[in-house]
């Protein structure tokens, strides 16, 4: 698990090395560069396979005609080994994965990445013909930008190491900042800056001749099998094991993120069953008890004989955290559990340096309660629209105001609210936040002028067209696998860890994994009201019969209180009138009104008010 970067075109060593120093706390082990005729490639290392000096990067091939820097792992790497071994009579002196990826490549060429089961964001360089390929994972799980400026190319791990180059533009693109009020990040293939460009997932990019293509090497089936229940379960069993047991490769210490929710139980169940030793686990907690699972984490540890390690944090240790998001985001990512992840990130740290986690579960076995909110939808369409709109909605404004985990009258007017718009954008109305009327009065009106015409929802028709032919239900799963799984739940990891040189697994994405889950009747992830349907019969008698059970938490913090009270100078200094004039894109009025609703308890505006203040936090950083 590494940062890269690079560039192709204008630009000196100094400028390569201020573009790896930019991302150096993603590996704080080592360093690499090379640049020679405008071709410059940046390494920064956390070592995890092969800790030696032979595992250092850019990594060349025998010729010395490729060289490659590479972040992430590829866990059947030993398995191509072994083939490229038998069949090709290689020999290899590395114990790397990276040292393989360039075996397969002047094997089989572009063709290669289609061979690897793992994450990861690839740059490579072909000195005999001149090309630049990237590629990355088919989840997204590794981050990757490039653009073009001033006739060079760059690239990097994070949008920090562009900024280094002297030929790039810092400005704006207002289509992505629409986007971000909206889905609370800004979805791939865009970035916040104009001219930068998140690379898409399970995707090559070509430079040659200052000319781009891409390809794309793999796409997500949903051709379902027919198979019972019974079988389901003993495939899933096996699938799931085998993808934990790769993810358990390491030479360094490893361990297992464990909030006491059934995802990061499971992974840590598997874990525990495939070691010899005990597994250690890591969870946080809160004093504020509403927020609090770490005696569930607690539970399972003991259930399962693990090595656990749990830190409770104080309202304290949260807010001294907010003000600093700036440094470790490089883009806007209004998750406010990017807070509590970077303090587990840190505190799992100082024990191993690889963890596992139980991302990509809620979207594969359709757990959100959004999930269950589709199915109330079906039934309160058919509810008569003067009803909806006339009685319902005048009850829910009646209902009060909470501001716990959650409480009723936000989700029944966040439900609600999925009506105003299109069936296929609904699910991205309840997950975000500012839905189009609102952004209307938040932008000033010259700027709206520019925006109004654009579907800020034009990548979920993207998606929805790869889909054509699956059902409705499937059609979910997939916009969530390459919506707020990709954008949000990935880059909220990826950024809290790699802050912390520490590297996350996902077992749960493993292609081959997610291939099986996706082939399987949707009645059996979501039956009646029952989320993860087929994962909660497969983890009976494996784990507690409550935490397979208990209600869905997310890990969150006690945001819409905070902003009333303790965040409410920090709210009112970074949300003030001259900030919001300085950057020219706002009404100050609406925001302020946001503000007095909130904090008088008039309404309940977290969403928004944290969606801002994020941005104005990034803005204030970094343009």
């Amino acid at each position: 698990m590494c940062g890269i970067a690079g560039f192709i075109g204008k630009g000196s060593l100094d400028d390569l090395e201020s573009m790896r120093a930019a991302i150096e706390h993603r590996g704080p082990d080592d360093k690499g560069l090379y640049y020679r005729d405008g071709v410059g490639l940046a390494h920064t290392r956390l070592s995890i396979l092969d800790v030696s000096e032979k595992g250092k990067q850019p990594m060349w091939n025998q010729a010395m005609t490729v060289a490659i820097v590479f972040n992430g792992e590829v866990y059947n790497f030993r398995e191509l080994r072994e083939e490229l071994s038998l069949s090709k009579s290689r020999q290899f002196t590395t114990g790397t994965d990276t040292e393989v990826i360039l075996a397969l490549y002047e094997e089989y060429g572009e063709e290669c990445f289609e061979k690897l089961n793992g994450m990861f964001a690839i740059a490579l360089y072909d000195f005999r013909v001149n090309k630049l390929l990237l590629a990355r994972d088919r989840f997204g799980k590794k981050p990757l930008y490039w653009g073009i400026f001033d006739g060079t190319f760059m690239f990097g791990s994070e949008l920090k190491a562009l900024l280094k180059h002297p030929s790039f533009r810092k400005e704006i693109s207002l289509e992505s900042l629409n986007k971000y009020l909206a889905y609370e990040y800004v979805p791939t293939p865009n970035s916040i800056f104009k001219d930068v460009y998140k690379l898409e997932p399970a995707s090559c990019l070509s430079f040659q001749n200052g000319e781009i293509k891409k390809k794309i090497f793999w796409r997500m089936s949903f051709v379902q099998q027919d198979v019972s229940l019974g079988e389901a379960l003993k495939v899933l069993d096996h699938k799931l094991e085998e993808s934990v047991k790769r993810r358990l490769i390491s030479d360094v210490p490893l361990g297992v993120f464990l909030s006491g929710g059934i995802d990061s139980s499971t992974v840590a169940y598997y874990a525990q069953k495939n070691s010899k030793e005990k597994i250690k686990t890591f969870s946080i907690g809160f004093e504020d008890e509403n927020f609090d699972e770490s005696d569930y984490a607690k539970q399972v540890s003991d259930f399962l004989g693990t090595d656990h390690y749990s830190k409770i944090l104080s309202a304290q240790d949260l807010l001294e955290m907010i003000p600093h998001i700036g440094a470790v985001i490089d883009e806007p990512l209004a998750d406010a559990s990017i807070i509590p992840t970077l303090f587990l990130s840190e505190f799992a740290k100082k024990h191993v340096s690889v963890a596992l986690g139980g991302d990509g579960g809620d979207e594969l076995f359709a757990g959100y309660p959004t999930f269950k909110a589709e199915k109330v939808a079906g039934l309160y369409s058919l509810i008569p629209s003067f009803i909806r709109n006339k009685i319902i909605s005048k009850i829910v404004s009646k209902l009060p105001v909470s501001y716990g985990y959650f409480g009723l009258r936000f989700k029944a007017k966040k439900f609600i609210d999925g009506f105003g718009s299109a069936t296929e954008y609904r699910h991205q109305r309840w997950l975000g936040s500012f839905v189009r009327e609102d952004r209307e009065k938040l932008f000033k009106k010259e700027v709206w002028e520019k925006l109004k015409d654009r579907n800020e929802y034009e990548e979920i028709d993207h998606y929805l067209g790869e889909v054509k032919n699956v059902s409705w239900s499937n059609k979910l799963i997939y916009l969530y696998l390459r919506t707020y799984l990709m954008d949000e739940v990935l880059v909220k990891v990826d950024r809290a860890s790699m802050f912390h040189a520490l590297e996350v697994r996902a077992p749960f994405l493993d292609f081959t994994f997610a291939n099986y889950v996706n082939s399987l009747a949707y009645k059996y992830k979501s039956r009646m009201f029952t989320t993860k349907y087929i994962l909660k019969k497969l983890m009976k008698d494996k784990l507690p019969e409550n935490i397979i059970y208990r209600r869905k938490q997310g890990f969150s913090i006690p945001l819409a209180g905070w902003l009333r009270n303790e965040l409410k100078d920090f709210c009112n200094e970074i949300l003030s009138e001259q900030a919001i004039k300085k950057a020219g894109l706002f009404d100050f009025d609406y925001i302020q009104k946001l503000k007095e609703e909130h904090f008088s308890g008039q309404e309940d505006n977290r969403k928004l008010l944290w969606t801002l203040l994020i941005f104005q936090l990034w803005y204030n950083q970094w343009s």
